[in-house]
């Protein structure tokens, strides 16, 4: 079997207070240049250091949030996607890298994809692909713990930070609940009507999970503690991230078709679909600045008509409220 990585680094400490606004409507504010014309793929933002991570290709872009400027590049790896932000121990961990490595940790699976860290547990969770499985890694001993089979093809999770992680099981159409605690599946939840899910937010105060649906085009929500799907939003095609933000009760989801769905949370069981943004071709992923509220998505442009994308031009894309 190909083993594949992924390493931790030092991350970089920068911190600037930032101002909370609030708003229904979203527009373009601004684009951020980044070098290179390889693949792309997930984004995140460590909120403590003020710095935006920016998957692509070999490396991470990382861009000053402040300034919104690029400061740095993380290169040297084999293919990047995720990122999981370890501020108690000042780490960064990327799934399937190798190169400026403290260390690197060969994992007995392939196709390493979403990464996340769980602060109940205080471990990494790697999602693979083609082994469908998790890998666990203890933040403190650097080592694999355990390996736990998924039955399916992982794509995004989410911890409820009290011991749950719920991670969506794309080509099964259900969602595993991965107990952090004894490190084992608690429960399946099939989601029908949503298939093919990805992307997944959670909701701590309502115990409702948000997991974009590329089949059907929606956005799914969730009872956590059930499994009963509630309901069933209208969103873009090619769904990947979603995010939400309990401050303004608002869901994001990123789709690969130019458009950004905007969700408002009425209640616990009540939605509507306040905007449709226009974004980029193949703007599928994206990252949430609590702090500005500002919607970070990254995509290069295309030649019409095609996928090929044009030579110089990968950027992140920005929106204000």
């Amino acid at each position: 079997m190909i083993k594949k990585f992924f390493f931790f680094f030092s991350l970089l400490a920068l911190s600037v207070a930032g101002r909370p606004l609030y708003a229904q409507s979203y527009s373009f504010d601004k684009k951020i240049p980044l070098p290179g014309d390889a693949g792309y793929d997930y984004i995140a933002i460590d909120q403590v250091n003020n710095h935006l991570y920016v998957s692509h290709g070999t490396s991470f872009n990382v861009v000053d949030l402040a300034t919104e400027q690029p400061i740095a590049v993380i290169d040297g790896m084999q293919g990047v996607h995720g990122i999981a932000i370890v501020n108690e121990v000042n780490k960064g961990f990327i799934s399937d890298g190798k190169g400026k490595a403290v260390k690197t940790i060969s994992l007995p699976a392939t196709d390493e994809d979403g990464i996340i860290y769980d602060p109940y547990s205080r471990k990494v969770f790697v999602f693979n692909g083609d082994s469908k499985n998790t890998c666990v890694i203890d933040i403190n001993t650097l080592e694999l713990v355990k390996t736990i089979d998924l039955g399916g093809g992982p794509e995004f999770a989410v911890s409820d930070g009290k011991g749950l992680l719920f991670n969506n099981i794309e080509d099964l159409s259900s969602l595993k609940v991965i107990d952090t605690k004894t490190l084992t599946v608690k429960a399946t939840y099939p989601l029908s009507p949503c298939g093919a899910p990805t992307g997944i937010a959670y909701d701590a105060t309502n115990h409702r999970l948000f997991t974009g649906c590329r089949t059907n085009k929606g956005l799914s929500v969730v009872d956590a503690v059930s499994g009963k799907v509630i309901t069933t939003l209208p969103i873009g095609a090619g769904v990947d991230a979603v995010v939400y933000d309990p401050s303004t009760k608002t869901i994001f989801a990123s789709n690969g078709d130019a458009t950004l769905t905007i969700i408002h949370q009425q209640s616990a069981d009540v939605y509507s679909v306040v905007q449709t943004l226009a974004t980029q071709p193949r703007a599928k992923t994206m990252a949430l600045d609590l702090k500005t509220k500002k919607i970070y998505v990254s995509a290069p442009e295309f030649e019409t008509g095609t996928r090929k994308a044009k030579p110089g031009t990968f950027a992140v894309f920005v929106y204000k409220p």
